[in-house]
């Protein structure tokens, strides 16, 4: 079951709907000023992971090349693996059309999850767009003795105490799904798994090189720049192919006899709320700056693979991956009933 599950592509996109009108424009009504003044893409964690990442690289795309005029700040908002701002988000800031959030296949996680969930999901918010793909990565210090990812599995196997897995998201969010598939198809019952968890993707690297951790599950594109100045090895990736720049070289869980896939998405969501001219104006920016040389080299200096959904796409696809998650937490026995 959890082959099947798992390789249906996590990934989504989310349509970057930043903004709107002024406060009181009613929804529905057309805005000949919005944007009135600056505008927000909140990273719902710590600096460093995913979703800072791609916050930074939309506010810096349209920054530069001017499709929206105002300036576009990044805010980093960490806490829960992303629960606590969504709560926010999806509350008091319900109708700000100024403010913004990048989010991945944890906003449908955290929802569905037993222990720990949010009441927030993403019918709490109106889908923007998809904007990029990337992958899990299975990740150990440079001097790990574990040197292939069937070293670490048969380690778990013989005693899950001795290993500690970490990741920058919750127990029963993304990085522990990516962290427990392959034990799973390995054999190893998830729940024995021994994962501690870090509020963003940056935290779990400096825990792994801390040697608080023995291996971390991360996203394949911001651990790139470790690999490059020799800090970690990377055992494997949840791709269906092997990947270029800087993991050319490491080998896929298929590769390492793992019959399993792992995808992540990544996108922007604006406020449940969201007027629908601004909606509108960002549907537009959005589809013209994914065709921009310059969020073009934003994806490549990332390492992210462009997979742009519009708005009402992205909703649809929401719809049919929040399906898939219940299931897979359901095999892992951590569903919310």
């Amino acid at each position: 079951m959890w082959r099947k599950l798992a390789t249906i592509a996590l990934a989504g996109s989310l349509t970057l709907g930043l903004a709107a009108c002024s406060s009181d424009t009613e929804k529905g009504e057309a805005s000949t000023t919005y944007p009135e003044r600056n505008l927000t893409i909140i990273a719902p964690s710590g600096a460093g992971g995913g979703w800072d990442l791609t916050a930074r690289a939309i506010a810096k795309t349209m920054n530069d090349t001017k499709l929206i005029e105002k300036p576009i700040q990044v805010e980093n908002k960490p806490g829960g693996g992303g629960a606590v701002f969504m709560a926010e988000f999806a509350t008091k800031e319900a109708k700000n059309d100024y403010m913004l959030m990048v989010k991945s296949p944890p906003i449908l996680i955290n929802n569905q999850k037993a222990e720990g969930n949010s009441p927030y999901g993403y019918k709490d918010t109106r889908p923007l767009a998809q904007l990029t793909r990337d992958y899990g990565a299975i990740v150990v210090q440079k001097d790990s003795p574990y040197e292939t990812l069937k070293d670490v599995l048969d380690a778990i196997k013989a005693d899950p105490t001795k290993v500690t897995l970490a990741g920058g998201s919750a127990p029963g969010s993304m990085d522990h799904l990516v962290g427990v598939l392959p034990a799973f198809e390995y054999g190893i019952d998830p729940k024995a798994v021994k994962y501690v968890s870090y509020d963003g993707g940056g935290e779990a690297v400096a825990a792994l090189l801390g040697g608080n951790a023995d291996v971390i599950a991360t996203d394949a594109s911001t651990i790139a720049t470790y690999v490059k100045s020799g800090d970690v090895r990377v055992l494997a990736v949840s791709s269906s192919e092997r990947l270029e720049g800087e993991l050319s070289e490491v080998p896929t869980f298929k590769e390492e006899g793992i019959d399993a896939e792992f995808t992540i998405w990544r996108g922007l969501f604006g406020p449940k709320d969201m007027s629908d001219a601004a909606y509108k104006y960002w549907d537009e920016k959005l589809a013209e700056m994914v065709e921009t040389d310059e969020w073009k080299a934003e994806l490549e200096k990332n390492g992210w693979a462009s997979e742009y959904r519009s708005g009402d796409d992205f909703t649809k696809y929401l719809e049919e991956q929040d399906k898939v998650i219940a299931e897979l937490l359901d095999a892992l026995g951590m569903l919310k009933k």
